[in-house]
């Protein structure tokens, strides 16, 4: 059988028991994982992505038994697009953003221009 890229969304909920830097007492704190997998069919790629979060999760988070799966035209390489997910939404684009990627609580790294 030939194989195939998938990339897989997994999605997770820490589990601290201590409040970490940055997030407010009585907060969840949550992440979405891609990984990338090489399988014979959507459904392998995703066996395999859950078993690995199930494996990531351990005693620190717990895996929200929710995972996307977006087949890859080639293989992974410079520039390739390893995810993708289409939403319809009656938002206009910066309430779009606002409510589904720049809340105000994401944890990521700014660059500067």
């Amino acid at each position: 059988m030939q194989t195939s890229w998938y990339a897989v969304r997994c999605v997770f909920r820490s589990m601290w028991t201590e409040t970490p830097d940055g997030v407010t007492p009585g907060e969840q704190l949550y992440e979405e994982r891609i990984t990338l997998w090489q399988a014979t069919s959507l459904e392998e790629a995703i066996a395999l992505a859950e078993a690995d979060a199930l494996d990531y999760a351990d005693d620190t988070d717990e895996y929200l038994e929710i995972c996307q799966a977006y087949q890859l035209d080639d293989g992974p390489k410079h520039g390739a697009e390893v995810f993708s997910l289409m939403r319809s939404s009656r938002l206009e684009p910066d309430e779009y953003l606002d409510a589904f990627f720049d809340t105000g609580t994401e944890r990521q790294q700014i660059v500067e221009d």
